[in-house]
């Protein structure tokens, strides 16, 4: 993990560990290449000035990212953006952000996930933030009921999205994603695109609690590992081979990244 191209210190991450100010964006880089890298530095950009008040250097940002990865494996990187010297009797002071760019190995075929719903609805959901204590305890909640992992819904009893998910439905024959209080995800814009490629229809919707029995597939997108299968939600199960999802997971697999 870098903080500004060198290894980070422990007194550098005390603010975003004491505070957990800061948004980030999680991209998967592969032969210097990075799917929707310029959606990836839309979102880091805009998030900075909400959150800062402040313009991010993105030609250091992609720099960081190269010197993190370059010849590398294909690996999952995470950029943080925060400022050390946050203070939390001054959150409106002049900001001075830095990057933090950490890397993981990318994940193998993931399963089909069983999901159940909870209501809740994270702050500023349309910011990739890095306040992520509320989703988290949901997930756990979730999995300690035997599901792989929770899906939320408003206080209309709305679906929204997951905790590090956006979530995309099929049922006659077209791609619907939940329209209300959720991140706006790279995967799932590129997805979107990829459908209008392939002649899907595809629409935002909202999508209550009652309409999930009538849904015949169901999957979850993130950029770590792209289109992932739903087999259920609340017990109700779902078909996990549905041709336009099998269409959605191939395009997405075969999509070139953008240059770093």
């Amino acid at each position: 993990m870098e903080l500004n191209g060198r290894p980070a210190t422990a007194g550098e991450l005390g603010a975003l560990a004491s505070h957990n100010y800061g948004h980030f964006t999680t991209m998967r880089v592969e032969d210097d290449r990075v799917r929707g890298l310029s959606l990836h530095l839309d979102r880091l950009q805009g998030d900075c000035r909400v959150l800062h008040g402040a313009d991010l250097d993105l030609d250091r940002v992609r720099h960081l990212v190269r010197r993190a990865t370059a010849g590398g494996p294909p690996v999952v990187v995470r950029v943080t953006v925060f400022d050390p010297e946050f203070d939390i009797a001054r959150p409106a002071a002049k900001a001075n952000p830095e990057i933090l760019v950490g890397t993981r190995p990318v994940p193998g075929d993931l399963p089909p996930l069983a999901l159940g719903t909870a209501e809740y609805e994270r702050d500023l959901p349309e910011l990739k933030h890095t306040g992520l204590f509320g989703p988290l305890v949901q997930r756990r909640f979730s999995l300690l009921g035997g599901y792989d992992d929770v899906l939320f819904t408003d206080g209309r009893a709305r679906v929204t999205e997951g905790p590090t998910w956006n979530i995309g439905f099929i049922r006659d024959g077209r791609v619907l994603w939940p329209g209300f209080d959720r991140l706006n995800g790279v995967t799932m814009r590129l997805l979107e695109r990829i459908a209008e490629r392939a002649g899907i229809p595809s629409s935002q919707a909202e999508i209550d609690v009652d309409d999930l029995p009538g849904m015949t597939a169901a999957f979850v997108t993130n950029a770590a590992a792209g289109p992932r299968a739903v087999r259920s939600i609340d017990g109700a199960e779902l078909r996990v081979d549905d041709p336009i999802l099998t269409t959605l997971r191939r395009e997405y697999a075969a999509l070139p990244g953008d240059p770093l």
